[in-house]
């Protein structure tokens, strides 16, 4: 009986033991100059305690801004030329919020009135945000030609929204025309708005390494807004002091206007787009066709022609993509092509003295790879033999299929993404 009694104290003790809760878990991190207590309560919350810290203020405040304003893991967090790309938006920001106290005063001048620059801060957040209802309307079309080229339309917002900028500027020296010249200002700048809030994911998305797209994207706009802040008092700063004066407009905008075009020049360099767009598919061809080298978005970037995208590049065939059927090819020709390319989803050709590569509906990066590189074997092949333009294709395209698959497999391996083909408002075929 006793032990029966004691075996049943002993069961008693053993379930209050495990009704309470556990100790919490806890460990010394130390480092040179950072000693800190991590525990994990009862609940699984982590706290950190610092328990010693001998960094100088300087490299704290450093670390600190890092934390607020950059990924976290950065620098590994990224792809290569975000620290170029941040500071160079920062640059960009700074100048635009500058200049658009000065538009706005001059607008403001131009209407009779005679402002303080806090006032003219103020209004000009409400005229901005105003027209970017009729931008959206202009710009609801263009969307796919963004998405194809989104460094050289956000190159292009910022030129129109320093078109519409100067606009404001000079208002006040055609007082008599200044409801269509404000008009035409904000109208340019509201398309502006909507073009670079369009092209702002996808720039997001290059830099994106880890999955971590809305962390860029937080701490991208935290930069943005801190230097808009800054450059919204150096431009109160201006509008008070050599910038009074139209004359000091006239001098301080323009010198603006080019630090800001400047910026985001650079900005827009610095930045490793990932998708396939004609453009980067032509280099990709052309590098692998002259050096059998696969480039990488960071090996391309500087070399991108932002200003002119839609250039033919000899080296990859001199290749137009997404024209119409009627202009791409001869349709006496179309029955042998769809049987020369019966297993494709494109169609090569070659009219006059240039050579189209016309896409199926559902073709994806990895089928304009397919199309462009029979484009570009074409003219090896030609100049090296006389057979006849469909013997030139049938030998162009066994050429592709013997080294497409280790290429692709390189191209994937350097970071393109080729689950679709980009070609703005490009035509494609269905049949």
């Amino acid at each position: 009986m006793n032990s029966i009694l004691k075996l049943a104290q002993k069961k008693e003790k053993e379930t209050e033991l495990s009704a309470k809760p556990k100790p919490p878990d806890s460990w010394l991190e130390i480092s040179d100059s950072v000693s800190q207590r991590c525990i994990f309560d009862s609940y699984g919350h982590l706290s950190i305690n610092v328990l010693k810290d001998t960094r100088p203020v300087y490299q704290r405040l450093v670390e600190s801004f890092l934390n607020k304003f950059f990924p976290s893991g950065y620098p590994y967090s990224v792809n290569e030329g975000y620290l170029t790309y941040t500071q160079f938006r920062a640059l960009q920001h700074f100048s635009s919020a500058a200049l658009s106290v000065l538009s706005t005063q001059s607008l403001l001048f131009a209407a009779g009135l005679r402002p303080t620059p806090a006032q003219a801060t103020a209004v000009s957040w409400i005229l901005k945000d105003g027209m970017q209802h009729a931008g959206k309307l202009i710009c609801s079309s263009m969307g796919a030609r963004m998405d194809s080229e989104p460094k050289s339309w956000r190159i292009l917002a910022d030129v129109l929204y320093d078109l519409g900028t100067g606009l404001e500027v000079i208002s006040p020296l055609c007082p008599q025309l200044f409801l269509q010249v404000a008009g035409l200002g904000n109208f340019a700048k509201g398309m502006a708005v909507v073009a670079a809030r369009a092209t702002r994911l996808p720039i997001y998305s290059s830099f994106a390494k880890e999955g971590n797209l809305s962390d860029l994207f937080a701490k991208g706009e935290a930069i943005s807004t801190l230097f808009n802040v800054l450059g919204l008092g150096a431009g109160i700063q201006l509008a008070s002091t050599i910038a009074s004066s139209m004359q000091g407009k006239l001098i301080v905008g323009p010198l603006l206007s080019v630090v800001h075009i400047y910026a985001v020049v650079q900005e827009m360099r610095a930045t490793p787009v990932n998708s396939l767009n004609p453009q980067r598919t032509a280099m990709i061809i052309s590098d692998f066709i002259q050096n059998g080298k696969i480039s990488s978005p960071a090996d391309l970037r500087y070399r991108e022609n932002l200003i002119f995208p839609n250039r033919l590049i000899p080296q990859s065939g001199s290749v137009r993509v997404g024209k119409p059927l009627h202009e791409s090819l001869n349709p006496k020709t179309l029955p042998q092509l769809t049987q020369i390319f019966s297993d494709e989803k494109f169609l090569v050709s070659k009219k006059g003295s240039n050579r189209y590569l016309v896409l199926e509906s559902s073709a994806t990066g990895e089928d304009a790879l397919r199309g462009w590189l029979v484009a570009a074997f074409c003219d090896e092949v030609e100049r090296g033999s006389d057979e006849d333009k469909m013997e030139v294709l049938v030998e162009a395209r066994e050429r592709m299929r013997r080294v497409f698959p280790s290429f692709v497999s390189g191209v994937k391996g350097r970071g393109w993404h080729v689950d679709q083909f980009l070609d703005g408002n490009g035509t494609r075929f269905k049949y």
